[in-house]
């Protein structure tokens, strides 16, 4: 009985957050800057940053982030990125990014046409997606609801699957939150550990703030929220 009651309540959760507790990009009108310190197996190696400016109704996020990892004073990985998205009325309108990788150079630039789809140019992806997809920076909660993300990397599209794994408490820098829990996976055969996109993400279950973000690959990465403004 108590599994049911369990599984009922989530399936309300659920539907409450997708149809009703999820608003527009607007809902961060308010903040002004986010910090993210990114950590390889629980080690400091970067951070990201996101200043947020509100113009009447365009909202523009600028983002930058760098990272580096280094065994013995070798350099194994050396990442800088920057971007900026443009909305307007919550849509977005314009993307650009640019990111260094070592020697590899990689970009993304979208603008909404005039046949009111996104036209991507990216250095993985060539073409049109409809408008309602988002850029797959975690900030925005909005993500939760797509089948489909978009690189801020590249500009590839991504088919995805969304798990709602329910509410928990988590702590960050001796904080604790209570946090809605969700499981991010490409949407193919792929098995598990061959899957683009395999990541955990959290958002606070009040504010709906990006908390964190962990997935694995030559060890566990995490994105943990430090500062907001």
């Amino acid at each position: 009985m108590r599994k049911y009651f369990i599984l009922i309540l989530i399936s309300i959760t659920t539907f409450l957050l997708f149809n009703y507790g999820w608003s527009h990009v607007q809902h961060y009108k308010k903040i002004k800057y986010l910090k993210y310190g990114l950590f390889l197996n629980d080690k400091l190696i970067g951070n990201h940053v996101f200043e947020i400016k509100t113009e009447g109704k365009i909202i523009k996020v600028i983002g930058n982030g760098s990272f580096k990892v280094d065994k013995l004073g070798v350099v194994l990985m050396n990442y800088r990125s920057s971007s900026e998205e443009i909305y307007k009325n919550g849509q977005l309108i314009k993307y650009v990014s640019k990111t260094s990788q070592n020697d590899k150079k990689k970009f993304t630039n979208i603008v909404l046409n005039n046949k009111n789809k996104l036209q991507i140019d990216g250095s993985s992806f060539k073409g049109e997606t409809e408008k309602k997809f988002l850029v797959g920076n975690w900030w925005n909660h909005e993500i939760v609801k797509s089948s489909k993300q978009i690189s801020p990397i590249s500009g590839r599209v991504i088919n995805q699957k969304v798990r709602f794994l329910g509410k928990k408490f988590i702590s960050i820098n001796k904080t604790e939150y209570e946090a809605l829990h969700f499981h991010f996976l490409s949407d193919d055969d792929k098995p598990l550990n061959k899957k683009k996109l395999n990541i955990q993400v959290w958002y606070d279950a009040k504010t709906l703030l990006w908390l964190k973000a962990s997935y694995e690959k030559f060890g566990t990465w995490e994105y943990r929220l430090e500062e907001v403004k």
